[in-house]
């Protein structure tokens, strides 16, 4: 990963600094974004950093923290995520599996993967990572870090595709965030507006 790449994904310069330099922070950045404003979430790891006293978040301390305690401290105000207590138990959770399958070592989940399929797959198989979430985390590799396996825009669906305000992939800066939040609500409305035509019985 390149280590002088500009993120604005938490609208927030020390929070997207480190978003930029640390493998792991992006990791859990992504993880912690639903339910919460995107740059909430992405200003996350750089709070968990802070209150834990270091400048990174390294994932054998994050694993072998007591359950409890990181809970409570991630519920401290301002609270990480509105779910303060579910999000730990799955960053946990996370870092208990990169510790377990990559030494810790975030970043060896993308580097050496032959191609967008391969890498979806592994992303995929992290805890807390579905389909959907696999696939942006994989476009924004692709898009904003240069990680760039053979295939990886086919691999992200349409969230791999250019020119394009769908997710946290394509987010550069204050408008981009604007156009993308506008079209996850446009999404939005037009799921809300075909489960209301649907005829009653017709599930």
């Amino acid at each position: 990963m390149d280590k002088d790449i500009t993120i604005r994904l938490a609208q927030q310069p020390q929070a997207d600094a480190l978003l930029g330099r640390s493998p792991l922070a992006a990791l859990v950045g992504m993880l912690l974004d639903q339910q919460v404003p995107m740059e909430w979430a992405f200003s996350g790891p750089w709070t968990i950093a802070q209150r834990m006293g270091a400048d990174d978040l390294d994932a054998h301390a994050i694993a072998a923290y007591d359950p409890e305690a990181f809970a409570a401290m991630l519920s401290e105000k301002p609270a990480v995520h509105r779910y303060p207590g579910s999000m730990a138990t799955r960053i946990q959770q996370l870092c208990g599996y990169l510790v377990e399958h990559y030494d810790g070592d975030a970043e060896a989940v993308w580097a050496d993967a032959a191609s967008g399929e391969e890498l979806l797959k592994r992303l995929k198989a992290l805890p807390g990572f579905g389909e959907q979430k696999a696939k942006i985390f994989l476009a924004l590799l692709g898009k904003r870090f240069g990680v760039r396996p053979a295939g990886w825009r086919e691999a992200a669906g349409g969230y791999g595709e250019a020119n394009v305000y769908r997710s946290a992939a394509d987010i550069t800066g204050p408008e981009s965030l604007a156009k993308v939040r506008a079209h996850k609500q446009e999404t939005k409305a037009a799921a809300k507006a075909a489960k209301a035509a649907k005829p009653a019985g017709d599930s």
